[in-house]
Parts: structure tokens; C-alpha cells; sequence
């Protein structure tokens, strides 16, 4: 655990009771603050309550008398589409609002660090689609070269859970626009942005919103080195904000759609090549074609990302091509599930935007595709470029057959649940096809969450093919 420092004394609200709440209130309270504990589930006030956590209802009037600070989960809006209750009050009454991520970084350096030899540095991802991907992989190379590493964040453990990292320990966090929206301290040594696509504009009210929460990872104090992705308009703007110069090369950029060579540092990926460039020499190189655990063109990205930042921590180009070998890939990210009779099943269900979904789309051919869901603002029309890479769509959710109609001349098979669209795929596969579940749409129509999408996808192929897991 990080305790909490500066607050000492002071009674600090926490509003939301899951796993970054409960977590910020027992580092908190590990750094002497006296918390007051609310959320609006009678369930999860019970969990803090038996763990002596005082329950105080922070909506009724006065709850924020002598409070220093609120400190807020993050699916809980603060401003668009409309600030949650407790929030407004407190910003009426002027208390700051802070959250979990905010307080890791007020918190995480100590005394202890000026005997160390190598100061522990912190590695934070953001970005639309492959942070979850690019943090893990940074975090396993460097774990597989033998650096003591933490990963923490939007994925693994909450950042107030990690051990305080030790002599020349790393911190990977990733973290999404909420986490970053409003952490009131953000000052990573490495920052890495993916990419930028619609997502999530209703909580920030708009595209441009969401990009600036993205940015705050950037402006909150700069870190040592930036690994921007330029692929967008977006990237190229913030690697422009970043650095002094084409030459800066405490900018790292990184693309799969351009070579990058006039630039002081970058790395970027083409026809299944990565390469790194200093100063116009070419200085690394990895093959990722044979790279199993990262196929397609959107891993080739999060391949570079995560190159980029272990090289800023001196990693040689083989020992973090070994890292890549060795890595495993994500649960529901481009996760092989299995291969019968020439048909390889891939379960995708974090591809829960028309973005991630058309890289999903990208990376295969002759692809039996089960798409489908809560669709999201935009619509389809952003998954045209995949689209020949698809021989038939089984499309799942309450709303199927409206979004059957949204793939335009695809086609299609209006299946409603899991288990048929499985069976159906399964009935039509031929050698040489790829069964993939990439859905394109959020799962909260059928499904708790992306991962119980994916691993009902998964029990149904596993059943009709009579494999284990």
C-alpha cells in the first residue's frame, strides 16, 4: 500500500466504494486522515462500514464543513453530462476534488528514495484503443529483464495497492480519460498517448473534451520523455506542443502508417518491421510478424509504444524483442482461443468501439465475425475499411437486427445471443477462416462487462469443439 500523504489530521471525503474508492480510503486512512465514506449502493457502504470506515451521507447539507479534499471514483461524472450531486456541492463549497490517481502521485515519493541509486520511475499510458495491451507489455518485458516492475491503474491492482517501489523500481499505469480528467497531480517520468478515436464523449462533452483529458497526462508538471502516437491529427498536434524541435528527442514519436526518420527519436512499423531511428540513423530493429502474441497492424502500434518507452529506460533492442516473444497477450484482446480443422477462434470483446473493432478486422482474413451490442455514438460507417476482410457477420444483442442493418452490404446473420452466433460461425467456417468475436458495441445490453462477453464466447467455442481451456 502508498499511504496517503498531506493529509494527516484532516477529515477527507470519499465518494464511490468500489475498488479504487475502498482502496483510496484505506490509503487515506494509513496516512492518519480521518475519512467520511458514501456511496449511493447500500451494499458497498456495508463493505466499508465493517471495515470501520465512517458512513456519512456526503449529499445532505453541511456534509463538506471542515473537509480538505473529495476524492472521487471515476465512474462517477464530475462535470459532463451533468456533475453528480455531491460533487457539485462540493465544488459550491470549494473543497477540492481529487482522485485515487491524484493522490499516487502526491504520495509515492518518500525520504527512503535519496539512499537509493536509481531512483524508481513511473511509466504512464493513455490513449483510445491499446493502453491495456501497451502497459502490460511494457510491464512484462521489463519484468522478463529482470526489473523489479509494478503494473497498477486502469488495469492489475489500484495505484494506492502497489508495494512502494524499491531501489530502480518501475511503475506502469494505465490510465483512461476519467483517471486523468481529474487527478489533481500527474508528473509520470515516461507518458505514453496510443492513439485518439471517439469514446466516451457524453463525459466529456464532446471530442475535444476527451482529448484534453487525455493531454492533462502531458501538461501536469511534463514528464522527462513523451511517446506519442502520430497517427492521428490529434498525436502530431501534442508531439508538436511537446517538443522544442524536430530534433527534441525527449519526444519519441511512433507510427504503423508512415516512416519516421526526420525526427530526433522515433520508431514506427511498417509491413510487420519495427524500427527505431535517432537522429536520422537507424539504431533497432524487431521482425513482429512472428510475434504471436501481438498480430495485426493495431499491435504492431502498441508494439512500438511499448518499445519506445523501455528503450527510455535503457533496455537494448534484443532484450525487449525476447519480452515480445515471450508475451502472452491480454484476456479479450486479440486473445487466440483455439484452432480446429484450419479455423482459428479469437476473442476480441474488448473491442468495444467501431476503432478498435475495424484493427481487429484488419489483422485477419476470410473472418466469420460475431459483432454486436449497445452501439455507440457514430454509428457504423467507420468500419468500412475492414469490411472486405469479412465472409459473413453473425450479429449478437437486443438490437441485432438494427445493427445488421448498419453494416450496409455485409453478409449478415441476425443471431440475438452468443451461443447461436458461435454455432452458426462454427456450421460455415472452412480452413483457412478466422472465427472472431470483435463486437464494436459496448455488452451492457447482454452482459455485465466486455470480459463476461468474451468468456461467454469462449465456454461456446470451447463446448462445440470439445476443447479445454
Amino acid at each position: 500500500m502508498i499511504p496517503v500523504r498531506g493529509y494527516a489530521g484532516a477529515k477527507v471525503a470519499v465518494l464511490g466504494l468500489g475498488r479504487s474508492g475502498l482502496s483510496a480510503a484505506r490509503a487515506l486512512r494509513a496516512g492518519h486522515a480521518e475519512v467520511l465514506a458514501w456511496d449511493d449502493g447500500e451494499t458497498a457502504r456495508d463493505t466499508a462500514a465493517a471495515e470501520g470506515f465512517a458512513i456519512v451521507d456526503l449529499a445532505r447539507a453541511g456534509a463538506f464543513d471542515g473537509v480538505a479534499a473529495l476524492i472521487v471514483s471515476p465512474g462517477i461524472p464530475h462535470l459532463y453530462p451533468v456533475p453528480n450531486r455531491v460533487i457539485a456541492a462540493a465544488q459550491e463549497a470549494g473543497v477540492p476534488v481529487d482522485n485515487d490517481i491524484g493522490l499516487f502521485f502526491r504520495s509515492l515519493a518518500t525520504d527512503d528514495w535519496d539512499g537509493f541509486d536509481v531512483t524508481p520511475k513511473v511509466i504512464a499510458v493513455t490513449g483510445s484503443n491499446g493502453k491495456s495491451t501497451t502497459s502490460a507489455l511494457i510491464h512484462h518485458v521489463l519484468t522478463e529483464a529482470g526489473r523489479a516492475a509494478q503494473l497498477a491503474g486502469n488495469i492489475g491492482r489500484g495505484v494506492l495497492d502497489i508495494d512502494p517501489p524499491e531501489d530502480s523500481g518501475v511503475v506502469v499505469l494505465e490510465l483512461s480519460s476519467y483517471q486523468t480528467d481529474l487527478a489533481r497531480a500527474l508528473t509520470p517520468d515516461v507518458a505514453v498517448f496510443t492513439n485518439l478515436s471517439p469514446d466516451h464523449l457524453d463525459r466529456h462533452g464532446g471530442l475535444g473534451g476527451y482529448f484534453a483529458a487525455k493531454r492533462r497526462l502531458f501538461a501536469e508538471g511534463g514528464p522527462d520523455r513523451a511517446v506519442i502516437g502520430v497517427d492521428e491529427a490529434e498525436g502530431r498536434y501534442l508531439a508538436g506542443q511537446m517538443a522544442e524541435g524536430p530534433n527534441d528527442d525527449r519526444v519519441i514519436r511512433i507510427s504503423v502508417d508512415r516512416k519516421l526518420s526526420g525526427f530526433g527519436w522515433s520508431v514506427f512499423a511498417r509491413k510487420g518491421f519495427l524500427s527505431e531511428y535517432r537522429h536520422g540513423r537507424q539504431v533497432g530493429s524487431i521482425d513482429l510478424r512472428e510475434v504471436k502474441g501481438l498480430p495485426g497492424s493495431h499491435n504492431h502500434q502498441n508494439a512500438c509504444a511499448a518499445y519506445a518507452a523501455c528503450r527510455t529506460l535503457g533496455l537494448a533492442p534484443r532484450v525487449i524483442e525476447a519480452g515480445f516473444h515471450s508475451y502472452a497477450g491480454l484476456p479479450h484482446r486479440s486473445q487466440r482461443v483455439a484452432e480446429k480443422d484450419g479455423v482459428i477462434f479469437v476473442n476480441d470483446s474488448k473491442a468495444t468501439n467501431v476503432d478498435s473493432a475495424l484493427k481487429a478486422l484488419l489483422a485477419f482474413d476470410n473472418i466469420r465475425w460475431i459483432c454486436g451490442g449497445l452501439e455507440k455514438d457514430g454509428g457504423l460507417g467507420g468500419l468500412a475499411p475492414g469490411l472486405a476482410h469479412v465472409r459473413r457477420a453473425y450479429v449478437i444483442g437486443r438490437e441485432a437486427a438494427q445493427f445488421a442493418i448498419g453494416l450496409g452490404a455485409v453478409d449478415t446473420e441476425v443471431c440475438t445471443t452468443m451461443s447461436e452466433a458461435v454455432a452458426r460461425a462454427v456450421r460455415d467456417a472452412e480452413p483457412g477462416d478466422v472465427v472472431l468475436l470483435a463486437p464494436a458495441a459496448a455488452s451492457f445490453d447482454q452482459y455485465d462487462n466486455f470480459e463476461k462477453r468474451g468468456e461467454d464466447f469462449m465456454a461456446q467455442v470451447r463446448a462445440l469443439l470439445g476443447v479445454g481451456a
